[in-house]
């Protein structure tokens, strides 16, 4: 009998609602897709900040949460996808990115968009990551 391929949602505490009909991540597998995270403070419920350095540091922060839930983290994450309102703020993101990965590098995207579902966002990112 063949196994069937198992998957389950991720929640984790203390992170905003998702802004449409989908899980923040889900795991699959031994594998785990993080939806695209913005900037929203958790602790407030509003934009971290307007300058897309405030911004990156916050996606990181609900990056590392949705990845903890999921049981893995930062150092597993195999890809992610970067969008940007404004390709200018691709130096100032890339340097928040370097820093919180480290000497990790996953493979990535980056893209320009003309815009994100939240007034002022300039960042999100996605990412897939292997469990611990």
């Amino acid at each position: 009998m063949k196994k069937t391929p198992t998957q389950r949602p991720v929640q984790a505490e203390g992170l905003p609602k998702p802004v449409g009909p989908y899980s923040p991540a889900v795991v699959f597998e031994h594998l785990v897709f993080v939806s695209g995270q913005g900037a929203i403070d958790p602790a407030t419920g509003l934009l971290a900040g307007l300058d897309v350095e405030s911004q990156t540091e916050q996606v990181f922060d609900n990056l590392e949460a949705i990845l903890k839930a999921a049981g893995s983290d930062l150092g597993h994450v195999i890809r992610c996808g970067v969008f940007l309102v404004d390709m200018r703020d691709f130096g100032a993101m890339n340097a928040v990115y370097a820093r919180r990965f480290g000497d990790h590098r996953p493979a990535r995207t980056t893209v320009a968009v003309s815009s994100l579902p939240h007034a002022g966002l300039r960042v999100e990112i996605d990412a897939v990551a292997s469990l611990l």
